[in-house]
């Protein structure tokens, strides 16, 4: 699968924006602030229906605009895709496929999948959990609807219950209907666990020859995923914490305070890990992710590199280069001499200038 060119409207610092992409390396180069970011970040969003930066549409939206429009044209099994995506202020984003208005965001799931990689992306095993369960959710959205239906009904009950739990001061006697939405909570919570608990495993076939190769034969890398509770001890938790829930009025037990841990040589590289180890970790994450979306969909994902290169050292940079040469892959920076220093094949280059895109090639 390829994406053959992309068009934006009122997009950020854009205007207006035509792009016609190669199947292989494109070059975004330009000095800070200039937008480059922006082009790889309304791909992901028209594959994913969310930005990687958390933002809201009306965020996204150019400054004294009211709407926004991204249209991505694809080629996949030979056969041509359009998304367009209409970006609004005070409504729910507009999405067609090929001219067909779509209602839910899984829908759009599978059409494309996209990897994304930011210098943020090389602390996530330093940072804290609610970075690691976004990884997880983030992948296993793209690869499986049926994640996205429990996930989503999950969150939405522990919206609920939290609300519920706040009203209890003033209305002792909603007690009971707690009861209720424990028994949905326990449902889908247990369907987000068991999805989890098979994607680190498949993660982990993968994971291990990557990040051997990677750190010289020196080291083995494990994720373990540690639900907070699991699947059979998930209803007696819930009683048990009870009393501890009305008191902080948060749902304490569940999916949604789930981590994982990197275990290199079966030690906790998070705790005890150097910057080194930790970033090599988290690149073997990024790269096994990739390998796995080909697995699970059987064709290869668009790769979003934004600005990674200038955070790693040349080991690693050619490592990843090197990894990435027969994918269609998207690249940041602000020069060209990383490319030129591992002669690394490049298909077309764009200058980014405030809000302007020039091929030079």
């Amino acid at each position: 699968m390829i994406i053959t060119s992309i068009e934006l409207l009122n997009y950020r610092n854009y205007g207006e924006l035509h792009m016609d992409l190669s199947s292989g390396t494109n070059i975004l180069y330009g000095n800070n602030a200039q937008g480059k970011t922006n082009v790889l970040e309304a791909v992901y969003i028209c594959c994913t229906t969310k930005s990687h930066r958390g933002s809201k549409d009306k965020e996204i939206i150019r400054f004294k605009e009211e709407e926004a429009h991204i249209k991505l044209t694809l080629e996949k099994d030979s056969v041509p895709y359009r998304i367009d995506m209409h970006l609004k202020k005070n409504k729910a984003k507009g999405i067609a496929v090929n001219g067909i208005p779509i209602h839910k965001a899984s829908e759009l799931f599978g059409i494309a999948n996209v990897v994304f990689f930011s210098p943020e992306d090389l602390n996530i095993i330093k940072n804290g959990p609610a970075e690691r369960r976004r990884f997880v959710d983030l992948e296993l959205c793209q690869l499986n609807k049926l994640y996205v239906h429990a996930l989503v009904q999950y969150n939405k009950i522990v919206v609920q219950r939290n609300k519920l739990l706040k009203e209890l001061t003033f209305h002792p006697d909603y007690e009971s209907t707690l009861d209720v939405w424990d028994t949905q909570l326990i449902s889908y919570g247990t369907q987000v666990i068991e999805y989890r608990k098979e994607f680190i495993s498949q993660l982990n076939e993968i994971i291990r020859d990557i990040h051997y190769k990677l750190s010289g034969k020196k080291e083995k890398l494990v994720i373990v995923y540690e639900p907070n509770v699991k699947p059979e001890n998930f209803e007696a938790s819930l009683i048990k914490n009870r009393e501890q829930d009305i008191r902080q009025k948060t749902t304490l037990s569940g999916p949604h305070r789930d981590d994982i841990t990197f275990l290199v040589n079966d030690v906790d590289i998070r705790k005890f890990g150097s910057q080194g180890q930790q970033r090599t970790a988290a690149l073997s994450l990024k790269l096994s992710e990739i390998e796995l979306v080909k697995k699970l969909a059987r064709d290869y994902p668009i790769l979003l590199l934004d600005d990674v290169l200038s955070e790693l050292d040349s080991e690693r940079q050619n490592q990843l280069l090197l990894s990435i040469h027969h994918i269609q892959t998207m690249i940041t920076c602000t020069g060209l001499d990383d490319f030129v220093g591992n002669r690394f094949p490049i298909d077309k280059i764009f200058k980014v200038i405030d809000g302007t895109v020039v091929n030079e090639n």
